[in-house]
């Protein structure tokens, strides 16, 4: 996948030079292209006519199943057995992540995305606030910036509310009930959802939150006229203030149900070997040893820097000399992670789209939690039924 104008493209081909000059005995037959649509119909087609790799670099969710389906790709419990150490670098959490959707593990990874908390920690500083760890420093947070003219929290809820909606029902359901595709409105779903009437009347967002567009609270939040923006890895680049800006794990909610550092994000590709390597006595190790040059804290390190060291790293990453105060945060946020949870859109398609649309109602009491949930059930029902 790393090839075309992906940004990890010359760190790859780097990689692999260095792998075949360390490696005299192997020549690597390279044929990395953009990961665009003809290229995923093109892998799927060597995979049915017995033409496929030996090593791949693909996706890791739904996009998959139709190679999964083949029996041709070699699962990491297998090739653990006899390579103990084969991915051992790698986060038990980003290894949770990057598994199929039959649950079992078969791709190594190297970087993902994540979304979390910024933080304007001059700010926090000013009026004397710890970052918030938990809902009540949160609570106290908010308070103290909303009597002393700071935005607390800068978020269009007409526009984007989806990074809220994620983790204030992820906290509040637990894992397994956010990551289930619902029947009737979840407990969990239903509690997390409420909390946007909660911090509204707490005055969390700004007075214009119905209809300002997220562009513009982005700026809010970079002007220092707010404090916090939850938002993803591709915000990053927009953040001049390297030196006080921070991101940080989310508080949590009262009585919440998902473990701290829980985190929304998502590792969606990695490195495959297929059975044609592995069942090829002059392959096996030389396939093994290719994917642990690109997988280990020495190769996703290189990934991690050569992208900027924002991305969600799948290893414990090593904070580049010289690094911002911004730069060390996202290191140590993302490499703390305890699970790492793909956001609804991806379970719920089309629905979550009616759920986001009714968060300004949610917020101000004019429609239930529980009817924005079941109207957007109602949606996943109709298109499974079709």
């Amino acid at each position: 996948m790393f090839g075309g104008t992906d940004p990890n493209k010359e760190t790859y081909e780097a990689i692999n030079a260095k792998f075949m000059e360390e490696n005299s005995h192997v020549t690597i037959e390279d044929n990395s292209q953009t990961s665009d649509e003809e290229w995923k119909a093109a892998v799927n087609a060597d995979f049915s006519v017995g033409n496929e790799p030996d090593v791949i670099q693909f996706f890791t969710d739904a996009t998959a199943d139709s190679i999964v389906a083949t029996g041709k790709l070699v699962s990491i419990e297998e090739i653990r057995a006899e390579y103990p150490d084969y991915a051992k670098d790698t986060l038990d959490s980003a290894l949770d992540a990057a598994k199929n959707t039959d649950g079992v593990q078969r791709a190594v990874p190297t970087t993902g995305y994540w979304e979390g908390l910024y933080c304007n920690k001059d700010l926090f500083d000013e009026y004397d606030l710890e970052l918030p760890t938990d809902w009540e420093s949160l609570e106290t947070a908010i308070l103290t910036f909303q009597a002393n003219g700071i935005i607390p929290i800068a978020c269009s809820l007409n526009n984007v509310p989806h990074y809220w909606i994620e983790f204030l029902m992820l906290y509040s359901s637990g894992i397994d009930e956010y990551t289930a595709v619902p029947t009737t409105a979840p407990e969990g779903w239903i509690k997390g959802l409420s909390m946007f009437q909660t911090l509204r009347e707490m005055g969390a967002f700004p007075e214009d939150t119905d209809t300002v567009d997220d562009a513009y609270t982005g700026q809010l939040f970079r002007d220092k006229k707010a404090a916090m923006q939850l938002d993803g890895s591709w915000y990053a680049g927009n953040i001049e203030d390297t030196d006080n800006t921070v991101v940080i794990a989310f508080p949590g909610v009262p009585d919440q149900k998902a473990e701290a550092n829980t985190i929304v994000g998502g590792i969606s590709s990695g490195f495959y070997i297929t059975r044609k390597a592995w069942d090829d006595p002059d392959k096996r190790d030389a396939a093994v040893k290719f994917v642990m040059a690109h997988t280990s804290q020495e190769g996703v390190q290189q990934y991690w820097e050569a992208t900027g060291a924002v991305s969600q790293a799948a290893v414990e990453v090593t904070p580049v000399e010289g690094a911002t105060p911004f730069a060390e945060s996202i290191a140590a946020y993302t490499s703390s992670a305890s699970a790492i949870v793909a956001p609804t859109d991806s379970r719920i398609g089309d629905a979550y789209k009616t759920l986001v649309s009714e968060i300004v109602k949610v917020s101000v009491g004019q429609m239930t939690a529980e009817d924005a949930i079941n109207e957007a059930i109602a949606i996943i029902q109709s298109s499974t039924e079709q």
